[in-house]
């Protein structure tokens, strides 16, 4: 488990992290979203102890993440992987020797058959084997971050912290890695942390999910919790419309879950014998799990009936 209680950042006069409280379980993929600048990245470096904070606590199963004892720091760095948006790969080396970069820094042996074992595996897990002794000039952007995750997973480690990894693909490669981290949270049971400003991140593997801005967690729960019906910094974040809507009538808004099976809006109609218009609506997969939401524009004259009519059926519901 992963505890931040309180913590507070600073770059000089600049305070950047101002008082954080995020709990991380074990085996959980854990999404930290926001604009630029709202802290994300510096967030995990504190987490992995890359940059120290001022006050507050971090603890990683219980070992604080602390720069005051280096050697204690550097050890539990050995149990975070880190995968960054620019792959950091060395040209001059192929794909092996840049998987086995981090053993080499911790002075193991990367030529015994042991090794040669861990590596061809790993490879074979994010689908490079037959690369293996490729340069990094020789491979697409999407093979390069397939590498950097090979590298990050070569010492066993217990967390992935991945910083932005999937900004610089395209959305077809940025699918596939997403899905090589859920497979890779699935099978060898990691602790996946992922600092994202994108949407479709999120909501295809995060089971949780963090919204940050200024420094500051303005809301935490599932994605689905939190993008179906979100508050309002983070609508504007996501820069979402309901559209022009009607002036005349009232204008309601309807929130469904996977759990809403029911024709609701067609059972309402025969229900009540009223008429109304659907003036907007979407649909978005969270782990393909579909939910949704539409605006309804409705007589005042059947508000009462049509929002007593949604909490009997348990539909959530906003008169916008």
């Amino acid at each position: 488990m992963i505890e931040l209680k309180n913590v507070k950042k600073n770059f000089g006069d600049l305070q950047v992290l101002k008082g954080i409280d995020i709990t991380i379980n074990d085996g959980e993929i854990y999404g930290i979203i926001g604009q630029s600048g709202a802290g994300k990245s510096t967030l995990l470096r504190c987490i992995n102890g890359l940059e120290d904070y001022q006050s507050g606590s971090i603890t990683v199963d219980g070992t604080p993440v602390s720069r005051d004892d280096p050697k204690k720091l550097r050890l539990l760095q050995k149990e975070m992987g880190m995968i960054f948006q620019n792959f950091n790969l060395l040209n001059r080396l192929d794909v092996y020797d840049n998987v086995a970069l981090p053993m080499k820094f911790w002075g193991m042996k990367t030529r015994t058959p042991e090794a040669r074992e861990k590596i061809t595996g790993l490879l074979k897990l994010v689908g490079l084997e037959e690369k293996i002794h490729a340069r990094p000039s020789e491979l697409s952007g999407g093979q390069m971050q397939r590498v950097a995750i090979a590298r990050a997973l070569v010492l066993d480690p217990r967390v992935l912290l991945c910083d932005e990894a999937t900004s610089a693909l395209d959305p077809a490669i940025t699918r596939g890695i997403l899905a090589l981290l859920q497979e890779i949270n699935e099978k060898m049971g990691i602790t996946v942390i992922v600092v994202t400003h994108q949407m479709e991140v999120v909501k295809q593997i995060c089971q949780r999910v963090s919204f940050m801005k200024d420094g500051v967690v303005l809301a935490e729960g599932r994605p689905e919790e939190l993008f179906v019906k979100p508050i309002r910094e983070v609508k504007s974040f996501l820069q979402e419309e309901s559209g022009l809507l009607p002036q005349q009538g009232v204008n309601v808004q309807l929130f469904f879950t996977d759990k809403s099976s029911d024709p609701v809006i067609t059972m309402m109609a025969r229900e009540l014998q009223i008429d109304f218009s659907i003036c907007w609506a979407k649909l978005e997969d969270f782990r393909s799990s579909v939910y949704g939401s539409l605006v309804l524009n409705i007589d005042e004259k059947d508000k009462d009936a049509v929002l007593a009519y949604l909490d009997k059926v348990g539909v959530i519901w906003e008169v916008l």
